[in-house]
């Protein structure tokens, strides 16, 4: 049944030609052996602890010898302690190394030595919509499926996430957080982020997942490595969650002690402006914000609330000085 199953994960990935495969896919196992488990535990007055949980488990991806691993970061944000459960079961404590909240990237390290090969980084700009792929979690081959890229395009996500491009894949895989996005060469293209339900960004039903591009990491990952966060002011963070309603821009939740909160935006208040420019959808709101300035800039937002329209300004900060984290970063 295994074999059987690598045969057809090949076959899906155009692999297998007049029944001959070539030597870089000649072992699924040994590609995805990379990809493993991770269980983390977090700081308990962490400020995501309400909407994420205590403990996370999903994937995290070997990209270098001395296990370093990379993950999405959702899943170890605000942790105190890790641990990487390889595809032969072997359990490794980890520590946490660093957090982007703009790219969503999180990385690990295991304190011991992982032996096992590493997944070389890929350009996921060379992947074109319509080509194969795999996706794989941990656990093995049983967690490794065949997908297709269903389309490469913007995404803003309410928790003041915006990239300017997303790789998205159907059919979804049921174990995305954290998954490996793999290329026909065997290379690493994305990280697994989210599922959604219009991967194809038609407005047609197509579920799917959204991963997050590994061209993203390479700038960053010096900084990650060595102070745990990128240098430098960063982009203005609001603690607002914002979504778009029949055109409408409404605020679902403000973060309690955040910027917003502190400013006086509520839940239920409709978005209209920033500095009197009327956004043109989340990914716009959050462009406006960001042309404003750096973190610590005073954002003026201007809202509908209770009928009336109203110009607050929000003292913005760095999403990361927010955060419970660990000593580390």
């Amino acid at each position: 049944m295994r074999t059987l199953r690598k045969f057809l994960l090949l076959v899906a990935l155009g692999y297998v030609v007049s029944g001959a495969a070539p030597a870089c896919a000649a072992s699924v196992e040994q590609l995805v052996g990379a990809v493993v488990r991770i269980k983390t535990f977090i700081n308990p007055d962490g400020q995501t602890v309400q909407t994420l949980g205590r403990e996370r488990e999903g994937s995290g991806i070997v990209i270098d010898e001395d296990g370093l691993i990379l993950t999405i970061g959702y899943l170890m944000v605000e942790a105190h302690a890790a641990e990487v459960i390889t595809n032969e079961g072997r359990t490794l404590a980890a520590t946490v190394v660093g957090y982007d909240h703009e790219t969503g990237f999180g990385i690990l390290r295991t304190l011991q030595p992982l032996k096992v090969k590493p997944l070389a980084l890929g350009r996921s700009s060379d992947v074109q919509v319509g080509d194969p792929v795999l996706v794989a979690s941990g656990g093995g081959v049983e967690m490794v499926g065949p997908a297709r890229v269903a389309a490469k395009r913007e995404f803003a996500g309410s928790w003041e996430y915006l990239l300017d491009e997303a790789i998205f894949t159907a059919p979804p895989h049921p174990a995305w957080s954290g998954a490996a996005l793999i290329s026909r060469d065997g290379k690493l293209l994305g990280v697994g982020s989210l599922i959604v339900g219009d991967a194809k960004g038609d407005g047609q039903a197509t579920p799917g997942n959204m991963f997050v591009p590994i061209e993203r990491l390479p700038p960053i990952l010096g900084d990650l490595i060595a102070d745990g966060r990128v240098s430098g002011a960063g982009h203005p963070w609001l603690g607002v969650a914002a979504d778009e309603v029949r055109g409408r821009l409404m605020v679902g939740r403000v973060t309690p002690g955040g910027p917003a909160d502190k400013a006086g935006i509520r839940r239920g208040d409709e978005i209209v402006g920033v500095a009197g420019d009327t956004p043109r959808g989340l990914a716009d709101f959050y462009r406006k914000v960001r042309a404003v300035g750096p973190a610590g800039a005073t954002v003026p937002i201007d809202v509908e609330q209770e009928g009336a329209r109203r110009r607050i300004d929000v003292q913005s900060i760095n999403r990361l000085d927010h955060l419970k984290l660990k000593s580390s970063l």
